[in-house]
């Protein structure tokens, strides 16, 4: 069974395996019941009918449905970080053009196939139609501890405004992108990643 990592909007971390457990079936039916009837229309009850759990089980962990929707972003950021780690491992250190390439393919691969991630992805759009800063920062602070050794530099202040920048540019191409073909629009995708590639050359040839 994959952990379930500690998420701040829980009210109650799982300690035995059998509550993990469960905790999973109520993350993996928040997920699939975004995706059917929309943040809007998502009920604890509905969560906990999926899940297979009782509605008690659900109020154990979370008071609400935001609280919910945030306890998946920050799963989806734990399993996105699990997925460009093993791309990385395939990576030639020092190829910062790879590395930021597995980043923003895996990140691609989510957006496409991972249950609910088009509405909450790392928690940027909670609520719904809402774009927020905090959780880019969350990301690219992630991605300089796994990206360091790749661009061949210790983080500084300056590293870490470029990344900023970086994936605040990336997440609105790809919502455009997302917002002009359902699978992703490919010449879109194409552009954020030669935009990419020049801005970060400046900092990283």
């Amino acid at each position: 069974m994959r952990p379930v990592p500690h998420a701040t909007s829980l009210r109650r971390a799982p300690v035995q395996r059998r509550s993990a457990e469960r905790l999973t079936r109520i993350l993996d039916a928040c997920a699939e019941l975004l995706d059917e009837v929309g943040y809007d229309d998502l009920s604890t009850r509905a969560v906990a009918q999926r899940a297979g759990v009782p509605i008690g089980s659900v109020y154990r962990f979370f008071g609400n449905k935001r609280q919910m929707a945030d306890a998946l972003a920050q799963r989806n950021l734990e399993r996105y970080t699990e997925r460009v780690t093993e791309r990385l491992k395939r990576t030639r250190a020092g190829d910062w053009r790879a590395a930021m390439d597995a980043v923003l393919d895996e990140y691609l691969a989510m957006k496409r196939t991972a249950p609910g991630f088009s509405l909450v992805d790392f928690g940027n759009q909670i609520p719904v139609g809402v774009r927020r800063a905090e959780p880019n920062t969350r990301v690219a602070d992630r991605l300089i501890q796994l990206l360091s050794g790749y661009v061949g530099r210790a983080p500084d202040d300056e590293l870490r405004r470029v990344f900023l920048v970086a994936v605040e540019s990336a997440d609105a191409l790809v919502q455009l992108a997302f917002r002009t073909d359902p699978q992703g629009d490919e010449s879109i995708i194409a552009e954020t990643r030669a935009l990419l590639r020049a801005y970060l050359s400046r900092v990283l040839d």
